[in-house]
């Protein structure tokens, strides 16, 4: 088994590279369409990743939507709907978050060292807790979860997430759509912060296609050699 899955990254942003405005309601950027290709690459996937403060901002359920895909999941032996995980600092969860109340499917929690302890007792039997370090090491988490049986991992975000994986060189492709609309607020979330990011205008991710979605393009870009891995 590989050292750590593959790794897509899959992000919406607005044409000037928000992901969310700063109002507490969620910002929709894609379509039904593109909604319905996510979900498609959910279904191929054997895990989902998102960071906790994605779960408190957007209570996302993270599950295939599409019965018929739960289904071919199923008959191929796999569980309906992939394993959730997420990755937090400071312990702050809710275990009433759709999170861990909807799907019966393994959720993973990666927690700092000093928050591990109370974080399994706060989370009880909804989700396994599990010591990423200090502070949380995300080559740890991969390795992890290649030890689970994870082969391929979908990350969702959010920005914070997004930055850690680009910066560190973990992930193998970029699913990023661009919606026709400006948000134009710099105290909203961007898709990724500040970093030293291994891409450059000396060293370019490799883009694999343009795809129009109704009113959204999804660019694919390849980001290792291990693309198709």
């Amino acid at each position: 088994m590989n050292q750590r899955p593959h790794v897509l990254l899959s992000c919406a942003m607005s044409i000037d590279g928000y992901i969310d405005d700063s109002t507490p309601a969620r910002l929709l950027l894609s379509n039904d369409a593109d909604f319905d290709r996510v979900d498609a690459v959910r279904a191929d996937s054997d895990a989902i990743l998102v960071g906790a403060d994605t779960i408190r901002r957007d209570n996302p359920r993270l599950m295939v939507r599409s019965d018929h895909r739960r289904q071919q999941r199923m008959r191929a032996g796999r569980p309906a709907t992939p394993i959730k995980v997420t990755l937090t600092r400071t312990g702050d969860l809710n275990p009433n978050a759709k999170f861990f109340a909807t799907g019966v499917v393994s959720k993973l929690v990666y927690a700092a060292s000093p928050t591990v302890a109370e974080l399994a007792h706060t989370l009880g039997d909804t989700a396994t807790v599990v010591d990423a370090g200090k502070p949380t090491n995300l080559s740890l988490v991969l390795a992890d979860l290649a030890t689970r049986g994870v082969r391929r991992l979908m990350v969702e975000g959010g920005g914070q997430i997004h930055t850690q994986f680009l910066t560190a060189g973990l992930a193998d492709e970029l699913h990023l759509v661009v919606a026709p609309f400006f948000v134009g607020d710099s105290t909203a979330p961007r898709f990724v912060a500040d970093g030293n990011y291994p891409f450059t205008s000396d060293h370019r991710m490799k883009l694999i296609n343009v795809e129009p979605i109704d009113d959204v393009v999804m660019l694919h870009y390849q980001l290792s050699n291990a693309a198709n891995g």
